[in-house]
């Protein structure tokens, strides 16, 4: 008997084979869908919308595009008898008071002997960051090359010494709640052999003007510096820490080039536990931590307060005018989107510009055509006004809610002379000793202005946000070691020693190393940062 017989109705000889058809389809379907839907897993369509409408892409930038040099508008310049307080009615200052120069995005790269203001490059001739050899993949980020350790100085830690005895650093490297009520800024330098968190090698986002290792400073004891307060203990900046304390915040730092230093500093700190996205554009560079959604920000503002270059009363084209009681709308419409802005300014007030305060020209600084005509604001006082305006705008400022880090001004290490007269700081390898601390006249009373301008902004503050003071200036007085000296340029020609007639070479002696002491800054900021929310349930979300 033969079961599967072909006779019969047409009908029912098909559907056996109908049948296994159907089956196939459904097999096929189900594995389709599995596949599609371990494909979305992965890939959501959420994140690859956003991605492509808002380039949150998985491919590094690499950083020789990362600093759009347009979008440091302003010229580099220097009149060739620039200084601080030249011409004007100031207060008797020390030797080298007149020499905080900010040269833009470009330190003192021209000839001592012979500077004007079209000898100088822009910010767009500055050799820009490359990428080295080492992979910058996070995960070979892990094992960072191991700084050269230093043995301790051998004499003791004398009481008018820096303090460099081990119970200075003692638990400084643990993450661990610090006394809310400790002054960060009353203390001493001491000496870690741990070395700086990350290296020349391990980080490409450094300006090379800053990059005192990979230019060839022989020295490297000034990255082993480390601040200590007294009353209690500043942990090393702790980057997953920063990024959950900052988890969906944008962070901004607000000023001059002095400004960016610390934004490259706190890169290069993240950089060692996440490689970020470079978001920036020609108005603003931004750096984009996937893991947290934390965004790192910086923009350009010489004096934090409006500029013109057009005609203004008896003030020619050209020459730069500051309108002293406006604030710098370039970033000021920005500021909803922040969350923390760590602002700074200072060293551009040495430079040519006019001075208008309510649509009259009060002074200027390196310009006033009529000696018979009295000044009413010189530049000193015309940066306290500065202060006073901006940080009062954000106060003020009905959809700013976060929290504003005034870091205080920056202090140079020009001695014997400006930046253009021979000052130098060339063979400084360590901290001034407590009680070594040279005073500068011009840096103490352009930092009491500073203070003042930010008490009167305190007393008419009603705004929601709150404002903070980072006090470095009397701390990095000490820090004449820190500075890339005559180490600017990877040339193997270029000059470090002085010449024959005892003058030194061309040198930056106001930024700062990278690593370096203005890591430092960063854990102040962490710390700060830290104190605001913890336990602030308006920042808690």
């Amino acid at each position: 008997m033969t079961l599967a017989s072909t006779k019969g109705p047409p009908k029912f000889a098909a559907f056996p084979r109908g049948l296994s058809s159907i089956a196939s389809s459904v097999a096929v379907l189900a594995m389709f869908l599995i596949f599609a839907s371990w494909l979305l897993v992965l890939h959501p369509i959420g994140t690859t919308v956003r991605e492509y409408f808002y380039g949150d892409d998985r491919k590094l930038v690499l950083p020789a595009s990362t600093f759009d040099q347009s979008a440091d508008k302003d010229l580099d310049y220097n009149d060739k008898n620039s200084s601080s307080g030249s011409k004007l009615a100031l207060p008797v200052f020390s030797s080298n008071s007149s020499s905080v120069v900010d040269n833009n995005e470009n330190p003192q790269v021209s000839s001592i002997s012979s500077v004007t203001k079209d000898s100088l490059p822009s910010e767009s001739n500055v050799e820009l960051p490359t990428i080295p050899k080492e992979s910058v993949d996070s995960k070979n980020n892990e094992m960072l090359e191991k700084p050269v350790e230093h043995s301790e100085p051998s004499s003791k830690a004398e009481e008018n010494k820096v303090d460099t005895s081990s119970s200075a650093s003692r638990n400084t490297s643990e993450i661990h709640s610090v006394d809310s009520s400790c002054d960060l800024y009353d203390g001493k330098w001491f000496y870690d052999p741990q070395g700086p968190l990350y290296t020349y090698k391990s980080c490409p986002v450094i300006t090379q003007m800053q990059n005192c290792q990979g230019n060839g400073r022989p020295d490297k004891e000034y990255e082993n510096w480390r601040w200590k307060p007294s009353q209690c203990d500043l942990p090393r900046f702790n980057a997953k820490k920063f990024l959950e304390l900052m988890r969906g915040k944008t962070l901004a730092f607000v000023g001059d080039s002095v400004a960016r230093n610390q934004m490259e500093s706190m890169l290069c700190l993240l950089w060692q536990v996440e490689v970020p996205k470079n978001r920036g554009n020609r108005r603003m560079q931004r750096w984009y931590f996937k893991s947290t959604s934390v965004m790192i920000v910086r923009m350009w503002s010489s004096w934090l307060v409006h500029q013109t270059s057009e005609n203004f009363d008896f003030a020619p084209e050209g020459v730069a005018k500051l309108h002293l009681d406006v604030p710098d709308n370039s970033f000021m419409e920005f500021i909803p989107s922040f969350d923390v802005i760590v602002i700074s300014s200072g060293h551009w007030f040495a430079k040519q510009s006019v001075y208008i305060l309510s649509n009259e020209i009060v002074g200027g600084q390196l310009w006033w055509p009529d000696p018979s005509r009295p000044m009413k604001v010189n530049n000193i006082e015309a940066f306290g006004v500065s202060v006073e305006t901006i940080l009062s705008a954000i106060l003020a400022h009905p959809n700013y809610t976060g929290l504003t880090i005034l870091r205080s001004f920056s202090p140079d290490h020009y001695e014997g002379g400006a930046w253009n007269t021979g000052g130098s700081c060339t063979g400084k390898v360590k901290p001034l000793a407590t009680g070594e601390l040279v005073e500068n006249g011009f840096t103490d009373i352009m930092h009491k202005k500073q203070v003042m301008g930010f008490g009167r902004a305190i007393e008419k503050g009603i705004g929601k946000s709150k404002l903070r003071l980072m006090d470095v200036t009397k701390v990095f007085g000490y820090r004449h070691d820190g500075h890339p000296g005559p180490y600017r340029s990877p040339d193997p020609n270029k000059i470090t020693k002085r010449g024959p007639d005892g003058k030194p070479p061309p040198q930056d002696c106001l930024h700062w190393c990278m690593p370096g002491p203005v890591d430092t800054w960063n854990e102040l900021v962490l710390e700060t940062i830290r104190r605001e929310f913890e336990g602030d349930p308006k920042f808690s979300s």
